[in-house]
């Protein structure tokens, strides 16, 4: 990662809060507050910032730079918040909510609830776009360490993927990964996730799974890499990309998390795939797209804890 901050330099760009919420503020308002409620921008600063920074002239409501955000509800420092995301880019592999209260100085809970609201804003504004014309698909199985294989070649054998649960990806030429959970790896829920992910026309790299047989017929260029002959680039068509990505959330999954629940799997494998697809963003740059991507976004730790 380029213009990596070391954690020295982390504290000595952010050595207390207020320089946390300048940071902050000047990312979200460009240093003109705008009101939180009703968008107004003729504000006034209250002294002492009590009860809030801000109060808007037109709505009579007080606010601050985190209203409206995920942040709205947070008791938590804005300086620990900026170290939790620090750490959540830091850490290629990703980082345990024990690891990250202990440097925290919170507790277990109160850091798990911080990072899956950090992970849930990354899912914000996010694949809007069609990715690159040159593709490869493939699908896993996330739960344990024994070998994943297809479905269809597991499940009769009585252990296969059973507990597990699937997981889709595309990467594009250009190395941007998408990927997401999902209930069954058949014909129209893969060709589903690619349609929603690849423009027409685009060609696709598969291996020889049939669910992608009837890629073709909806438009693509279908190419197939057959892994049970042994055969894994060919003509320069591979799935060596998305299985490098399968590779990093695994050891991830079992060296940090050892366990992600099927309920919040979805925001384990953003962060993977965001991390990967921001790997050559320095930083600031990085903590700076996490705050862009707060805004109108809420997560209770009600709505979390029940799925």
């Amino acid at each position: 990662m380029s213009d990596t901050l070391s954690t020295f330099e982390f504290f000595q760009k952010f050595p207390n809060e207020e320089a946390a919420r300048n940071f902050f503020e000047t990312r979200r308002w460009n240093d003109a507050p705008v009101c939180g409620h009703c968008g107004s921008v003729s504000v006034t600063e209250c002294k002492d910032h009590k009860p809030m920074a801000y109060r808007c002239k037109d709505c009579r409501k007080h606010f601050s730079v985190r209203t409206g955000t995920v942040l709205a509800e947070s008791r938590l420092p804005l300086l620990k918040w900026l170290l939790a995301i620090y750490m959540l880019t830091s850490a290629r592999k990703g980082i345990p909510s024990t690891q990250m209260a202990r440097e925290l100085g919170v507790t277990q809970k109160t850091a798990w609830f911080l990072a899956q609201r950090i992970r849930e804003t990354w899912m914000n504004g996010k694949d809007s776009d069609d990715m690159g014309d040159h593709t490869q698909v493939d699908e896993t199985y996330v739960g344990g360490k024994e070998s994943n294989k297809h479905a269809d070649k597991k499940l009769h054998a009585g252990r296969g993927a059973v507990g597990k649960t699937a997981v889709v990806g595309i990467r594009d030429q250009h190395g941007e990964v998408r990927a997401k959970p999902v209930e069954r790896t058949n014909a129209a829920t893969l060709v589903g996730f690619i349609k929603d992910n690849a423009p027409e026309g685009a060609t696709v790299v598969t291996d020889e799974f049939k669910a992608y047989r009837s890629l073709h017929k909806h438009g693509f260029d279908h190419k197939t890499v057959r892994h049970s002959a042994g055969e894994y680039v060919r003509d320069m068509a591979h799935t060596n990309g998305i299985e490098s990505f399968w590779s990093l959330l695994k050891r991830g999954y079992i060296g940090v998390y050892h366990y992600m629940s099927e309920d919040h799997l979805h925001r384990y494998i953003n962060e993977f795939s965001f991390r990967h697809n921001t790997a050559k963003v320095g930083t600031v740059a990085f903590i700076n797209m996490t705050i862009d991507r707060m805004v109108n976004k809420r997560l209770t730790y009600k709505d979390l804890i029940n799925g």
